[in-house]
């Protein structure tokens, strides 16, 4: 009869073993969870803090903006005020922080031109932005302003707000600001355009936002995926204004067939069936309907 003996030294290596790896997956789950867990605790907090800026309501009150010059300008809710006096040019904006945390107005930067993301996909570089002298804080919830102005005539800038201005055209000003601890910088670019009053006749200038770019994570929606929406809706817009050209050109060759049918008809109304050949040579020949890309 076999007897088997019992080693138990083996035994418990092994148990000690199994309970040295039962405790090191039981902690690398609760490591897991604890990091998650910060992450989370950290994006909310982050949440808490951030400030996005959007333009204020048109109910909103009327605020009084003074510049270094003793100029004072006003900002009625939902708009903005570019204004060329005494060889400088004025900006203001009436904004509202709608995010939950107090907004720092870093720096700004303005142009002219198109304003929309179509053709302007990315923001103004950074070497157009100018830092902003003034305190600029815009509570949480709650209305707030800005102002810059351009100062010297021979800066281009001035030179093209200027000439917006003159001509009716809108003007892009784009603002980088961030929370009250300089973290979570943002820019957005705000359209400022003008349109006669209905009352007074006087150029009202209306704040919009078009677009708002996270410079230290991403954003909620994909810069790859708006940009390439924006190439289409660009080539929408060309192909549709070919279009109108091709339109045109069919509206004149109908006339002139029309024109020709006419001259061919009086001169010859025994020979109405057919065209003399100076005639048919002065009728242009049918255009293609087919919008042709642009290929010069």
């Amino acid at each position: 009869m076999l007897s088997f003996a019992t080693d138990w030294t083996m035994i418990s290596s092994l148990a000690t073993g199994v309970g040295t790896l039962v405790l090191a997956v039981a902690t690398f789950a609760s490591v897991r969870s604890a990091n998650r867990s910060a992450r989370v605790a950290e994006e909310a907090l982050l949440e808490q803090r951030r400030p996005v800026l959007a333009p204020s309501r048109f109910d909103d009150p009327v605020q009084k903006i003074m510049f270094a010059e003793r100029h004072w300008v006003h900002a009625h809710g939902g708009r903005g005020v570019v204004q060329h006096a005494n060889g400088n040019v004025y900006l203001a904006m009436s904004l509202r922080n709608v995010g939950a945390g107090i907004g720092v107005c870093q720096a700004w930067a303005v142009a002219s031109g198109d304003i929309s993301s179509a053709r302007r996909p990315q923001h103004l570089p950074d070497a157009d932005f100018r830092v902003q002298t003034r305190d600029l804080y815009i509570p949480a919830g709650d209305l707030g302003m800005w102002q810059g102005a351009l100062r010297d005539p021979d800066e281009p800038a001035h030179r093209t707000v200027v000439e917006a201005i003159e001509a009716g055209e809108p003007v892009v000003i784009e603002l980088l600001y961030s929370d009250q601890v300089g973290e979570q910088r943002t820019i957005t670019r705000f359209a400022v355009a003008p349109y006669p009053g209905a009352e007074t006749g006087e150029v009202i200038w209306t704040v919009s936002a078009v677009r708002h770019w996270f410079l230290d994570r991403p954003g909620p929606r994909s810069d790859s995926d708006i940009e390439a929406r924006a190439a289409e809706i660009l080539r929408r817009i060309e192909t549709g204004t070919q279009d109108g050209v091709v339109a045109a050109e069919l509206e004149v060759a109908a006339a002139a067939r029309a024109t020709g049918d006419n001259g061919a008809g009086a001169g010859n109304e025994a020979e109405a069936g057919e065209q003399p050949e100076a005639v048919q040579a002065a009728t242009p020949d049918r255009v293609s309907a087919i919008a042709r890309p642009n290929c010069e």
